[in-house]
């Protein structure tokens, strides 16, 4: 994750993918990885299917039930990143629901995704206050367990979770689920402008991270942008070329 302190460092943009693992078969995580990395992506969630998926809309979650229509599992997942037969040159983030960490237990979890190559975790439906059920052993890993703050987040819970920060900060840009959006609230460019100034990590917008409209809007208040279902329905419908011109948007040498 020094990568993505260093690229903030520099005044350049991340832009993280999120992709579903499974979706279409297994035998394609490994292609989509390559295929992100080699288009410039500077680092990539994997999303582990799950069949209560509570912060996921309808694409992602769509996407989910056809991997987990061909039995896909955490342990699959992480057995098929374990035999990658390439170079993954950015940083992996396991993106899972708490469910199936606790079946495949917190410790076996944490050890295996290290094994599988993953340099950090998001589960967003384990609360701040209960990140103990999985921090100690990220921690043994050095894995970062990275943290997630919304619009509803108060001012001293704020600062609570931003002392704690590792990584990055997902910034949560919708009081709701995820999914693409026309536009984005007026009241998100002052949220993600201040957590950038408590964060002592680098901050991402993600939920609804779909135009490049969306990129212009907040660009000056984020480190990065985090995009997932425009991603995940492009691999969808083979389409991911359409993606581009969004990614560049983000990483391309940019002046005001």
């Amino acid at each position: 994750m020094k990568r993505l302190a260093q690229l903030k460092e520099s005044g350049h943009k991340a832009f993280v993918a999120y992709i579903m693992a499974g979706d279409g078969g297994l035998d394609k995580l490994g292609e989509q990885i390559q295929y992100l990395q080699e288009r410039g992506v500077t680092a990539i969630e994997v999303g582990i299917p799950f069949s209560d998926p509570v912060a996921d809309g309808p694409t992602i979650e769509a996407a989910g039930n056809r991997a987990l229509a061909q039995g896909v599992t955490l342990e699959k997942v992480i057995a098929t990143m374990k035999a990658f037969d390439f170079e993954v040159k950015v940083p992996l983030i396991i993106m899972t629901y708490l469910n199936p960490v606790l079946r495949f237990g917190a410790e076996r979890f944490a050890e295996e995704a290290k094994k599988a190559g993953a340099t950090g975790v998001i589960i967003p439906d384990l609360p701040f206050e209960h990140r103990q059920i999985i921090e100690p052993f990220a921690k043994q890993q050095e894995l970062v367990l990275v943290q997630l703050v919304t619009l509803t987040t108060i001012d001293s819970r704020l600062e609570e979770i931003l002392k704690e920060a590792q990584g990055f900060v997902y910034a949560v840009t919708v009081t709701g689920i995820t999914g693409s959006r026309d536009d984005l609230a007026e009241e998100v460019g002052a949220f993600t402008r201040k957590v950038r100034n408590l964060s002592p990590v680098p901050v991402y917008a993600g939920f609804g991270i779909s135009k490049e409209s969306h990129v212009d809007m907040l660009r000056e208040d984020v480190d990065g942008f985090i995009v997932g279902s425009a991603i995940v329905q492009a691999f969808h419908e083979d389409r991911i070329a359409d993606i581009e011109p969004l990614i560049d948007a983000v990483t391309a040498p940019h002046s005001v």
